[in-house]
């Protein structure tokens, strides 16, 4: 029986639509499936190993300059490097938030504006740098740093005056909330990404978190709530500086930083809401999976034990007959 018996292909990228008739043909397809996910999987390492071209970004900040990494190992300690550089600054951050809370001295919030600008500059080199050598990040979430960065810088170059002390302990009280939460995603982002690697399903560059699966569903829903809360302070945040851009005193920072902040929140609340669900129906599937599986392994055991039962009841000589044979 030929392919073309059980297989109807169309379309430039060769999909294949299974229209298996007898268990032959299931087989056959299955053994098919099986082998493009294979090649798949060995087009896209031989994909990682070579060099890819700067995107516009690198470009403008760094110039015509190959950064792609072809050693896995390097590969690897860069993206680790980049991970650890998170949490540092994470926690120097959360300390000058707490400081800033009990000391009102300027240079020292200036000192604080001034490193969130270079942390989120930083941030957007990295991951740059690790989208050109394999790092599977999010759109939103390179964007979200990029609004950032630009919330840091109008921040430090807002003036002092009334309508910023109105605003500055809501601001810090903020920062250190966020540099908490973003210890605890890193916390869970590791131990995630480790258990993915070793089962061989997440790439060596990944840095996001992405394909939950049923056991993982726990520790997402333990980081929802936190994430929830600092997503309702974006948009506290917002609320107050639109409030106070009626102020007599209110120069252009405070409308432009309500805007970013709303902005913020919004992209943060619709790309949560789209993972979430996603994030759920692979967790069903996941179970029907299992559960399947189950099913699969009890019904081999089962005949596995007919048939050894079957073979060790055929070998056991009968009594009668060997009886006759000594009469």
């Amino acid at each position: 029986m030929t392919n073309s018996n059980f297989l109807l292909c169309w379309g430039v990228q060769y999909k294949c639509k299974p229209i298996a008739k007898t268990k032959e043909d299931k087989e056959s397809v299955a053994d098919l499936e099986r082998k493009i996910i294979k090649r798949k999987a060995q087009l896209h390492e031989l994909e990682q190993a070579l060099p890819r071209q700067s995107g516009f970004y690198l470009r403008i900040i760094l110039g015509d300059v190959n950064v792609s990494i072809l050693n896995r190992q390097d590969k690897v300690r860069y993206k680790d490097e980049y991970e650890k550089f998170k949490l540092i600054l994470n926690v120097i951050g959360l300390s000058m938030a707490f400081i800033n809370l009990l000391v009102n001295y300027r240079a020292l919030e200036l000192s604080f504006m001034f490193l969130l600008v270079w942390y989120y500059c930083t941030l957007t080199i990295r991951e740059s740098i690790l989208k050109v050598n394999g790092s599977r990040i999010k759109g939103w979430w390179r964007a979200h740093h990029f609004i950032s960065t630009v919330a840091a810088a109008v921040l430090l170059v807002w003036p002092q005056g009334e309508p910023w002390q109105l605003f500055r302990r809501q601001f810090m009280y903020f920062n250190a909330y966020i540099s908490f939460v973003q210890y605890l995603q890193f916390g869970y982002q590791k131990g995630l990404l480790y258990r993915l690697k070793a089962l061989g399903e997440r790439h060596n560059m990944d840095i996001t978190i992405e394909g939950f699966h049923s056991w993982m569903w726990r520790g997402l829903s333990f980081l929802l709530p936190f994430l929830s809360i600092g997503y309702a302070f974006q948009a506290y945040n917002a609320w107050t500086l639109y409030q106070l851009a009626f102020h007599k005193d209110a120069t252009w920072q405070v409308p432009f930083l309500s805007g970013l902040f709303a902005l913020l929140f919004v992209g943060n609340v619709i790309t949560t809401g789209y993972v979430v669900p996603q994030k759920l129906r692979e967790r069903v599937k996941e179970r029907y999976r299992l559960i399947s599986m189950g099913k699969s392994m009890k019904l081999s055991n089962r005949i596995k034990k007919f048939f050894q039962d079957d073979i060790t009841s055929t070998d056991q000589p009968e009594p009668n007959a060997d009886h006759e044979k000594s009469q």
